[in-house]
This record gives structure tokens, C-alpha cells and sequence, in this order.
């Protein structure tokens, strides 16, 4: 076992527990963000769910759609069918139920291991992460930035190490290639099994990668211009991996458009052998709110919100946007979701992973 308790939290996350033969049940809360579910958590414990009916051989692809948002107050429920129990293949499908609603659902193929004719693309030539920053020594140059009440999340610790070859103000970004590089690992994977190494490399795979898509535009999750979130993923495993070494996740977007952004990645190892490929399609959605200030916006908030205190309505800076509340909420020292007034328009979102 890992002596980093912040690895130990992680993987007891992906420890899902056993209810039934075929029917498993993962935590909620614990992943990468405090008001939603991280994706890459439930690819990983969809994944974990799968493995723990596929004893003896490893996932080579897996094709997953996002369908609802998940929230961490309550757990995961992951159902598998065993579709095909095959000589060389093994094919699994996984529902991930909460609150009784589908939230996402995967099919994962498993595969035998083999010998045959090997190839592989050079891993791009990027400056290494020895020389580079932890993301964790980069955000305390820029929290100042964002409402007091938020900077304990953003600064609280987690346990993947990130250090991005070539890092943007998340603020106020210029339009850059969507090209994307950052080095990643998490040191407590020493040790695991093929399978944990698998399910950690696919929670990692969906971090940043929504990003490259944003780059082009100048565009980040902490502005208040886009709504964005994954739609799906896709995942090829090509080879058996450690985590806990340095792997470089190269990533771009072929295409943005229709308010929809296309991203891929490749993920090598640091000795340069490409590890898995990953592609996504994430909501890309320009987010257009009327300039006319409060009193002006009564009209958008049922009485009930307004004259019985149910909700309170904030100003946020510097994303200078109107926000609704209850008063819990508004209280708390300690990020909490948002609860939306059932009134709110259609644009009243932010997917930056504080305020929404």
C-alpha cells in the first residue's frame, strides 16, 4: 500500500465494493471535483466493475457516453452484462445508475495477450517534467483571482501529479494551438495490480483534454463564456503500464464547431513506448447573458426564491455574474453545489468546477 494518503484515498475510491454477482457500488464523492462527479471517476469505476468480472485477461478499448451529470452526495451503482464470453475476447457492457437514472454507460472489450507485428507513432519531443512546475506550485500565483470562499478547493491537494509543458493563464488566456502537452503520474500506483494501473490511467485520461479544444478560442473553464462537459470517451489500452512513472499526454482538437469540440490524446510512457490512446467529444456551448444588471433580472426568479429567502442572490467576481443560493449555501465556508432556482434561464451555468 501507498504512504501517500491522498494515493490511498484514490484508490480506495476504485475499490468499488460487491453487491451481487454482477451488481457493484462506487463512492461518489472523493474524485477531482466537489460539485459533480468527475467523468474520469466513473470511466474508472465502470472499468473496475467490468475487470472484476474479466479475471484473466486486459481491457484493450473501451467506448463510453456520458448522460447525466453525477453528484458525489450519493454513490454510483455499476450494473454489468457479460455479453460475450469469447476464446480471444471478452466483452462486457456497464450501466452506472444514481438515484435511480442512467448517468453513463460503457462497453469494454478484453483481449488475451498475443504476439504479433508492433509499431508505434515517436512520442513528440517536449521539454521533460523534471524542469517544469506541479500544478500544485502553479495555482497559489493565481487564486487571488477567484471568490475567497472557492480557494480551498481550488488549492486543495490531490493526488495525480500534473505539470503541463506549457501552462495558460486560466483567467485570462490568448488564443493558442490546440496542441497540449502535460506530464502525469501518481506515485502511490507503485505496486497495483494490471488492473488498478489500467483504471488509474483512465480516471487521469480525462483531465485536461477538454481543454484543447478551448485553447484556439482563448477560452477556459474559469471564465464565464463557455458551458462545456464531456459527451463521451473513447480509450485504447495498447500496452500493460505503472502509473507511478512519468507519462506525457499529448493532446489536440482536429475540430471545434456546432458547439461541440473533438479531442484526442496519446499517452506515452517516459521511455517513449505510446501506452493508450484516448479520444473525446465534449459540449462546447457559447454562453450569451444580458448585460442589464440586477433589479432587471426579478422577472427570471419565481417571488417564492426572492420574498421567502429561500435562495440568496450573490455577485460573484471576477466572473461577474449573478448567482442563486440558499442561504446554507451562501454560509457555508466550504464549496457546496449550487442549487439552481427552477426558474433560472437556460444560460445560467458555468462549468469551471467552482460555481457550477
Amino acid at each position: 500500500m501507498p504512504h501517500d494518503p491522498l494515493a490511498k484515498e484514490l484508490l480506495h475510491l476504485l475499490d468499488i465494493e460487491r453487491l451481487e454477482l454482477d451488481l457493484f457500488r462506487g463512492q461518489g464523492s472523493g474524485g477531482e471535483t466537489t460539485t459533480r462527479i468527475f467523468g474520469g471517476q466513473v470511466i474508472a469505476q465502470a472499468l473496475m466493475a467490468a475487470y472484476r468480472t474479466v479475471p484473466d485477461r486486459l481491457c484493450h478499448s473501451l467506448h463510453a457516453y456520458f448522460i447525466r451529470p453525477g453528484t458525489p452526495d450519493a454513490p454510483v451503482t455499476y450494473s454489468v452484462d457479460r455479453a460475450r464470453d469469447g476464446g480471444s475476447f471478452t466483452t462486457r457492457r456497464v450501466v452506472a445508475l444514481q438515484h435511480g437514472q442512467q448517468i453513463f454507460n460503457m462497453s469494454a472489450s478484453f483481449h488475451v495477450a498475443e504476439d504479433g507485428w508492433d509499431y508505434e507513432h515517436p512520442m513528440p519531443v517536449v521539454e521533460g517534467p523534471d524542469k517544469l512546475l506541479e500544478r500544485s506550485k502553479v495555482r497559489p500565483q493565481t487564486v487571488s483571482r477567484i471568490p475567497e470562499r472557492y480557494h480551498a478547493d481550488f488549492l486543495r491537494p490531490r493526488p495525480i501529479e500534473i505539470r503541463e509543458v506549457a501552462p495558460r493563464d486560466p483567467f485570462a488566456p490568448e488564443p493558442q494551438s490546440d496542441v497540449n502537452h502535460m506530464w502525469f503520474r501518481m506515485g502511490g500506483a507503485k505496486g497495483a495490480d494490471p488492473h488498478m494501473q489500467h483504471c488509474l490511467l483512465a480516471y487521469a485520461s480525462d483531465m485536461n483534454l477538454l481543454s484543447s479544444g478551448l485553447r484556439p478560442h482563448g477560452l477556459t473553464w474559469f471564465q464565464d463564456k463557455v458551458m462545456s462537459a464531456s459527451l463521451d470517451h473513447a480509450m485504447w489500452f495498447h500496452r500493460p503500464t505503472h502509473f507511478d512513472g512519468w507519462h506525457l499526454y499529448a493532446m489536440d482538437a482536429p475540430f471545434t464547431g456546432g458547439a461541440r469540440a473533438f479531442n484526442r490524446g496519446k499517452i506515452f510512457s517516459r521511455d517513449g513506448h505510446l501506452v493508450a490512446s484516448v479520444a473525446q467529444e465534449g459540449l462546447m456551448r457559447p454562453l450569451k447573458r444580458p448585460e442589464t444588471p440586477w433589479p432587471a433580472w426579478q422577472e427570471y426568479f419565481p417571488p417564492e426564491c426572492i420574498n421567502t429567502g429561500l435562495y440568496r442572490i450573490l455577485w460573484f467576481q471576477p466572473s461577474r455574474h449573478w448567482s442563486c443560493l440558499s442561504p446554507r449555501q451562501s454560509r457555508s465556508a466550504s464549496p457546496e453545489p449550487i442549487q439552481r432556482c427552477p426558474k433560472m434561464p437556460p444560460w445560467w451555468c458555468t462549468s469551471s468546477g467552482l460555481l457550477a
